[in-house]
């Protein structure tokens, strides 16, 4: 259940980190409201998670999450840049996140 815990935790990252966009500096309610709760669901879920996660493995993949999906998201919705080296490298952060959960101790997977 922990590594639900932490793919969710991961996802509501990219929630709030997406999020924060359409705040505008926190002014706009009803998505600073929505971001807010995002970021607690996801601080919330990554402590559940880290209760048996080794804590380096789990701020790793939760901040992989976070940091790929935020930027997928931001290509495929915002316009962001999709040059290839960009691409390349979010393919090395997923592959570090896979590996992270394949080589975490027999029992934690």
């Amino acid at each position: 259940m922990a590594w639900t815990y932490l793919i969710i935790a991961g996802l509501l990252e990219v929630g709030w980190a997406i999020g924060l966009k359409f705040t505008e500096g926190f002014s706009q309610l009803w998505p600073s409201l929505a971001t807010i709760s995002a970021m607690i669901g996801s601080f919330v879920l990554l402590a559940a998670a880290l209760k048996t996660i080794p804590v380096g493995t789990g701020y790793a993949v939760w901040t992989g999450i976070g940091a790929a999906g935020t930027a997928i998201i931001g290509m495929l919705l915002l316009g962001e840049s999709r040059e290839v080296l960009r691409i390349l490298c979010l393919v090395l952060i997923v592959a570090g996140v896979v590996g992270l959960k394949f080589a975490s101790p027999p029992g934690l997977k």
